[in-house]
């Protein structure tokens, strides 16, 4: 298994294709859908599911046509049901910019084991930044996508809708510190880190 990231949509949001024999899992498609398509078809690679970390904005602006494109279904928390049609819950409201929406999800996660495919991981809930926001976990690969909940010596803003400082930094501690220190996280945003570097410099989570 591999985990192939691509910066996508306005924020340059990374998105993750996890892809094991030829099949691939997207993570957070976030927008720029000609240039997942063009990789996927380059590649020879089937994608069967998309994934959601949360349904702010810059994680669901391809969503749509991705899946309507491979009829493939799209996996988000509960807690955030409504967001991926709502402009002001996803955010999109707020800023000068087309707002974007999407069907609803096809099912919702939550904390525990997942099978999708050739795929088995683990899911965990990482509110803080986002109220349904979770990481996946491949033990395995010893590897976690986080989301926006940690970033690289950073964290998740929380002054959006649903935000809570104080409840992302308690995630962040006992969902992912949690993990062992040599877990690679790839996050929502910039390069990837690693737990044990996080735990020993991130200055957001004392």
């Amino acid at each position: 298994m591999k985990i192939e990231k691509m910066p996508l949509g306005p924020l340059g949001t990374n998105c993750y294709l996890v892809i094991k024999d030829k099949v691939a899992m997207i993570v957070d498609p976030g927008g720029d859908a000609d240039k997942l398509y063009t990789y996927l078809e380059e590649a020879n690679i089937n994608p069967i599911a998309i994934l959601l970390t949360h349904a702010h904005f810059d994680h669901i602006g391809a969503v749509e046509d991705v899946r309507n494109r491979y009829q493939i279904p799209v996996l988000v928390h509960k807690a955030e049901a409504d967001w991926l049609s709502n402009p002001n819950l996803n955010g999109s409201a707020l800023f000068r910019m087309e707002p974007i929406s999407a069907g609803p999800a096809d099912k919702y996660i939550q904390s525990g084991e997942m099978d999708i495919g050739p795929f088995s991981f683990h899911i965990r809930e990482t509110p803080g930044h986002s109220p349904g926001g979770v990481a996946f976990v491949f033990p395995e690969e010893k590897s976690v996508i986080s989301g926006d909940s940690l970033f690289q010596r950073g964290i998740g803003r929380t002054d959006l809708p649903g935000g809570d400082f104080e409840v992302l930094v308690e995630t962040i501690k006992s969902k992912l510190f949690s993990l062992p220190d040599d877990y690679t996280v790839y996050p929502g945003h910039g390069p990837e880190t690693v737990i044990g570097d996080e735990k020993a410099h991130n200055q957001f989570v004392g």
